[in-house]
C-alpha cells in the first residue's frame, strides 16, 4: 500500500507539473512492478479521472483555464476515447507496449522541435475543435495516457493559444477523456478499481504541489525536464521491449 501512495503523489505531482495526464510516467511504473499492460493501463486511467479534475480546478481557480475553448476539443475526446477499451482488448500485450514506445518516442522528439508562440488566439470553430479531439481521445485512452502531449503542441502552434494556458487546457482535456475512457475499459473489464482508486486518491497531494510548481518555475527548466523525463522513460521501454 505505502508504494502504490508514493506512485501515486509522484505521479500527481508530474501530472501537475507538465500538465499531463500523468500515464506516461504511472504506466512504466506499473510495469516495473510487474503488473500486466492492460491491467496498469486501466490503473492509469482511474488516476487520471482524480488528478486531471483537481488539477483543472487549482489551474480554473488561477485564472489560466479557457473553459470554453477546451470544452468543444474535450467533448469529441470523450466520444473518441470511448472506442478505446475495444481497441485496447483487440491488441494483445507487446503491441500496446511498442504503441506505448512510439508515443513515448513522438513525445520525446516533439520537445527538440521548436514551438513558437503567437500574439493573437485564433478563432476556430466548435466543430472543428471537435473532430480534433475524437482522434487524440481515442488513441490516448488506447495505451492510457492523457492525450495532452499530442494536443498542447497543436494549440501553441496551430490556434496560438499561449502555452501556459495551453498546458493547463491540456489537463483540462484529460477530464474529457479519462471519464469516457473509463466508461469504456470498465465495460471490457480492464480496470483495477481497488489500487486504480489508492493511487488516484494519493495523487491529488501531488498535483496540488505540481501546479503550485508550475506557476514558480521557468519554462525552460521546465523544458529540460520534461526532456530528460521522456528520455528515461523511453529507454527504459525501449530495453524491457527489445533486450
Amino acid at each position: 500500500m505505502l508504494e502504490l501512495i508514493i506512485v501515486g503523489v509522484s505521479v500527481g505531482l508530474i501530472s501537475g507539473f507538465f500538465g499531463i495526464g500523468g500515464g506516461t510516467i504511472l504506466i512504466p511504473l506499473l510495469l516495473l512492478l510487474g503488473y500486466d499492460i492492460k491491467v496498469a493501463i486501466g490503473i492509469s486511467i482511474v488516476q487520471m479521472v482524480f488528478s486531471s479534475v483537481y488539477g483543472s480546478y487549482l489551474n480554473h481557480k488561477k485564472g489560466t483555464l479557457d473553459v470554453k475553448m477546451i470544452s468543444a476539443i474535450g467533448i469529441g475526446g470523450s466520444f473518441g476515447a470511448l472506442l478505446s477499451g475495444p481497441i485496447s482488448s483487440y491488441f494483445s500485450d507487446d503491441v500496446l507496449e511498442i504503441v506505448f514506445l512510439l508515443f513515448a518516442t513522438f513525445a520525446l522528439i516533439r520537445l527538440f522541435s521548436t514551438t513558437t508562440e503567437h500574439l493573437g488566439q485564433k478563432d476556430v470553430k466548435p466543430m472543428t475543435l471537435f473532430g480534433i479531439g475524437i482522434p487524440i481521445g481515442a488513441l490516448s485512452m488506447t495505451i492510457g495516457v492523457g492525450g495532452s502531449i499530442m494536443l498542447v503542441p497543436i494549440l501553441v502552434s496551430f490556434l496560438y493559444v499561449p502555452l501556459r494556458k495551453a498546458v493547463s487546457a491540456g489537463l483540462f482535456f484529460v477530464v474529457f477523456s479519462s471519464i469516457s475512457g473509463l466508461i469504456s475499459h470498465a465495460y471490457h473489464g480492464s480496470i483495477d478499481y481497488e489500487h486504480g482508486l489508492m493511487i488516484g486518491v494519493a495523487s491529488l497531494l501531488g498535483v496540488y504541489f505540481g501546479t503550485e510548481l508550475k506557476e514558480k518555475i521557468d519554462t525552460t527548466l521546465q523544458r529540460k525536464l520534461l526532456v530528460m523525463f521522456y528520455f528515461t522513460i523511453v529507454l527504459y521501454l525501449a530495453q524491457r521491449i527489445f533486450l
